[in-house]
């Protein structure tokens, strides 16, 4: 299922190194930063999911590279109290009552929310999502396993939900894993350059959903 937002100023546009010059689709690299899937998938849980409140967990490297006050403010969410020592770190409210809060703290999970009777955190990465630089496509592989690593072992709160940036390789693997990683109770979301979010089913999750929604008509 993918699920359609549209924000333009989640990648970071930079040139590449020498080492990387002419190894992606145009003439810069387009980061997706971690920070930056991080909001990109609370925005999810807000809007796909029904949470009302999301908790993001960056650390201070997150926020050397992604301006979460900045893009929040641009999405209306209005500081309404400060967390830490950062300049990002607090509780940011919308109009219709669903706040992020931005809590620079480890070891929480790096988005975590209630919905309904239960609870979903996801461990998130970051990454090139234009680059076609070996290193740099094994760095998304490999930040696609490690997601899915830290999940597993991690006390499950609820559900557990390994989240990457989607790029054609992110969306081989996560299929290829995905069956496997429905066992161990873990899902695998893919988040695109503008927001979008692609959660990556099971052949069996997939035929269980289409049942459910099938009932439901």
């Amino acid at each position: 299922m993918e699920v359609e937002l549209d924000f333009e100023d989640l990648v970071t546009a930079l040139a590449p190194p020498p080492n990387r010059v002419g190894r992606s689709v145009g003439d810069q690299e387009h980061h997706l930063y971690e920070g930056a899937v991080m909001v990109a998938y609370a925005m999810h849980l807000l809007r796909a999911e029904g949470a009302i409140q999301v908790r993001v967990h960056p650390d201070g490297e997150h926020g050397k590279q992604f301006d979460f006050s900045g893009w929040l403010g641009r999405r209306q969410f209005r500081k309404a109290s400060s967390i830490g020592t950062t300049a990002y770190g607090g509780v940011y409210e919308n109009d219709v009552g669903q706040t992020i809060t931005i809590n620079p703290r480890s070891g929480l999970g790096d988005v975590v929310a209630n919905v309904r009777d239960h609870v979903i955190s996801a461990e998130c990465k970051g990454g090139i999502i234009n680059t076609k630089h070996p290193g740099q496509v094994s760095r998304l592989y490999k930040g696609l396993c490690e997601t899915v690593g830290m999940l597993m072992a991690t006390p499950s709160p609820g559900r557990q939900v390994a989240v990457v940036p989607l790029t054609d390789s992110t969306l081989r693997l996560a299929q290829r894993l995905a069956p496997r990683c429905a066992l161990a109770g873990i899902e695998i979301a893919l988040v695109g350059g503008r927001g979008e979010v692609i959660d990556v089913k099971s052949s069996q999750d997939a035929q269980r959903d289409a049942k459910i929604g099938k009932s439901r008509e």
